[in-house]
């Protein structure tokens, strides 16, 4: 029998207007909205329904509010009956949304401690000192090189490796800067300076890390009820004894190394993935399952009432 993934988008999912359809048609989302709402004392649901991007891109909002639908969205489709999957993984903020999945970490917990997380990303790095850059159609191998070169004494370094031909690298803003000069020289097809509040998944990030480490530390993580494939090293965490702990020192060293989710969708192909469920805002990661392998089975997404339908009948006919 063909195994299933549910996977959880990251930073860049958000839209105005995600999850209200959700909370509108499912009881089982609309208490997770509560929840979140709740547990932050003020109302994460309106930024989702009704936010200006601007709210929406604001760090420190942007992660809560995408968990937020994202744990949504799977609640409503356990609501629906769907079986579990067989792995969830995450990409960057995703992973939480993975966790909360696993039943590793519980829902309330999770939304405050991306709230902080978010906070401690945009306070890691003064406004404008850091960038973010994504490279289309260079292999790792030249990024690497022509990272290492615009360093100078700076960081500047692959954070995101997504799909074959397309990384985001991070660093101080004139590093990256030289960064993309090199990358455009070398047959880049593309090098775009995305529109983010700080440098994320680099070591400039480090004292963020720190301070969500303490927190972390705070928090109950129990052990997992499904594998999960880590960000930080692109391998399994398998239920049992101690894998709640793994999966809290894998969310810790995250923040400054680079995401590795490509490696990640391989290791769920030839775990033998045939179907892979996009939980949440957007298709961005059905959109780079397909750069990683065309024929990488089916692909389907849950973020309204239409889609959460389709993926439960399409999932039942499997």
């Amino acid at each position: 029998m063909s195994k299933v993934a549910y996977i959880f988008p990251g930073q860049a999912s958000q839209y105005s207007g995600m999850g209200r359809e959700l909370f509108d048609k499912f009881e089982a989302a609309r208490r997770v909205f509560e929840e979140a709402d709740a547990a932050l004392g003020f109302s994460i649901s309106a930024i989702c329904f009704e936010g200006t991007s601007e709210e929406l891109q604001l760090t420190e909002n942007t992660q809560p509010a995408i968990l937020t639908v994202s744990v949504a969205a799977l609640r409503a489709l356990n609501s629906e009956g769907v079986l579990k999957p067989d792995f969830v993984a995450g990409h960057s903020l995703g992973e939480y949304s993975a966790l909360v999945a696993a039943g590793a970490l519980p829902f309330a917990d999770a939304v405050r401690i991306v709230r902080a997380r978010g906070k401690y990303m945009q306070e890691a790095v003064p406004v404008g000192a850091g960038a973010m850059a994504a490279i289309l159609g260079a292999d790792l191998k030249t990024v690497m090189e022509a990272c290492v070169e615009a360093q100078q004494n700076d960081v500047c370094m692959p954070a995101n490796i997504n799909a074959p031909g397309q990384i985001v690298i991070a660093g101080n803003a004139e590093a990256v800067d030289r960064a993309i000069t090199l990358l455009k020289e070398r047959g880049a097809k593309r090098a775009i300076k995305l529109n983010v509040s700080a440098p994320f998944h680099c070591p400039l990030m480090m004292p963020a890390q720190e301070r969500l480490a303490a927190d972390l530390e705070d928090i109950v993580f129990e052990d997992l009820l499904l594998p999960l494939v880590t960000n930080v090293d692109a391998s399994i965490i398998e239920p049992g004894n101690g894998s709640g702990q793994k999966a809290r020192d894998a969310l810790v060293s995250q923040v400054s190394s680079p995401v590795r989710w490509q490696e990640s969708l391989e290791l769920l192909i030839q775990e033998g993935v045939e179907t892979f469920v996009e939980v949440g805002p957007g298709k961005v990661l059905s959109g780079l399952l397909r750069q990683v392998k065309r024929d990488a089975g089916r692909s389907l997404n849950v973020e309204d009432e239409a889609t959460l339908m389709a993926t439960r009948a399409a999932l039942a006919a499997a």
